[in-house]
């Protein structure tokens, strides 16, 4: 193997964990009703979701001929907050006990996405999402008749 080529298998191989490990996720929408859907069936609409491990964070995406949209998208995921304090008298552990936890509250979740384009189109819609997890399914809408379904 070349020199070169070692380098594009090792960069497409830390990619994804690049993105991961910024905590950004791709989201696709798909033009279900409208114009878009009507020129072009086919069409699958990339964004980028920035701050995937919190509750809410950046939008980005490019409708056809509308230009950049950017946005936000914001989840309702319950988290548990728990404060231990308290004596010990094992062998192990003597003495107290002081702790500060905070964890995700297992179920689906609803969401939102909120976006605004270059040419002032209004993009809105809703989602679930699992708690835990980067992965959701949902449906939006923009102020240009098109309705999408939102994968991520």
């Amino acid at each position: 193997m070349t020199a070169p080529t070692r380098r594009l298998l090792i960069l497409a191989c830390l990619l994804p964990l690049a993105a991961c490990a910024s905590g950004t996720s791709p989201m696709q929408l798909y033009p279900l009703q409208g114009p878009i859907a009507d020129s072009d069936p086919t069409l699958v609409i990339q964004a980028t979701a920035r701050n995937t491990s919190s509750t809410s964070g950046e939008l980005t995406f490019r409708l056809p001929e509308r230009g950049k949209c950017s946005g936000t998208w914001s989840s309702l995921t319950p988290r548990t907050v728990s404060n231990k304090k308290g004596m010990s008298l094992t062998w192990r552990k003597t003495g107290g006990e002081v702790g500060h936890e905070v964890a995700t509250v297992a179920g689906v979740n609803n969401g939102e996405i909120y976006a605004v384009c270059a040419d002032g189109t209004r993009v809105q819609g809703t989602f679930v999402i699992g708690s835990g997890t980067a992965s959701g399914t949902g449906q939006a809408s923009d102020t240009n008749g098109n309705v999408y379904k939102l994968l991520f």
